[in-house]
């Protein structure tokens, strides 16, 4: 009888560890690393470069001065930082934004592009100025040529499409991109598209890059490992089949970042914060 009730208690102890460990698996907010190796034959065998991915900071502040993001940016030692928009916010003062970017504007060359939450703050113009201030480079639907390591890169940009609604309401987004890219295809190196938006997927298989990378949908703000891949994402809806990883198109490759974005009133569960880290190998 004795060793029954020992069994009992010891089962129970156990059913109540393991929903401890379950429920803080599921809302462990700290920032993770998630890695992804590309290999492409546009870059020669002995080559590669690392690029750092970061989408949706919304100005939240990770540590002391953005201590706890740029301290983990720079251990991943990247050639090239990408921010792929919604680094700042409509809703939250920009000063997080600038902890950020002066923290990491020394580690390697920035790419910016503009998300929707940039957009809505009718100050795009201005938040545009304060990334210039720190030597990053905003891609405003054009690129640049780079060479590092040896290997020829084209970084290109776009802003976000809420831009046509609220600054250019007699334009069309599409068009402004073709116009834009309409000589692209024709400049030698490995071309790589920073664009906020991840479910425009058939529109980026019409353009002539190699890689594109987004954010905008936060994981699907709920995960299910092995499951489910996310619950709801902006402009996708729910089950969104763009929530975040590697999505390999017809014309090139989709990566997808689930972004650094935290808001305690809406928990990201099983989908903790992530800096992205790409390698492009040669092969």
């Amino acid at each position: 009888m004795i060793k029954e009730k020992r069994k009992s208690k010891f089962i129970i102890t156990n059913r109540k560890v393991l929903l401890i460990i379950f429920i803080l698996s599921a809302f462990y907010n700290g920032l993770i690393v998630k890695n992804y190796k590309i290999r492409t034959d546009k870059i020669l065998d002995s080559h590669s470069i690392r690029i750092v991915l970061i989408s949706d900071l919304h100005s939240h502040v990770y540590g002391k001065n953005q201590s706890k993001i740029i301290n983990k940016i720079k251990k991943q030692n990247p050639d090239i930082i990408a921010l792929a928009g919604d680094i700042a916010d409509d809703m939250v003062p920009i000063e997080g934004t600038k902890l950020f970017l002066e923290g990491i504007k020394d580690i390697a060359p920035i790419f910016y592009v503009t998300g929707n939450h940039e957009i809505w703050t009718d100050e795009v113009d201005y938040i545009k100025e304060v990334f210039k201030s720190f030597n990053i480079i905003v891609l405003e639907n054009d690129y640049r040529k780079v060479d590092i390591n040896g290997v020829e890169l084209v970084m290109a940009g776009v802003d976000d499409p809420d831009i046509i609604k609220y600054e250019r309401p007699q334009s069309n987004w599409n068009e402004e991109i073709y116009k834009s890219f309409s000589n692209i295809e024709d400049v030698s190196g490995y071309k790589v598209l920073l664009s906020h938006r991840p479910e425009a997927v058939d529109f980026y298989n019409s353009l002539p890059f190699d890689m594109v990378l987004s954010g905008h949908s936060h994981g699907g703000q709920v995960r299910i490992p092995f499951i489910l891949n996310g619950l709801f994402a902006p402009n996708q809806g729910f089950f969104p089949k763009y929530a975040g990883g590697v999505y390999e198109q017809e014309n090139y490759t989709h990566i997808v970042s689930r972004g650094v974005s935290f808001n305690p009133r809406l928990p990201r569960i099983f989908n903790p914060p992530e800096i992205v880290v790409i390698d492009i190998q040669g092969q």
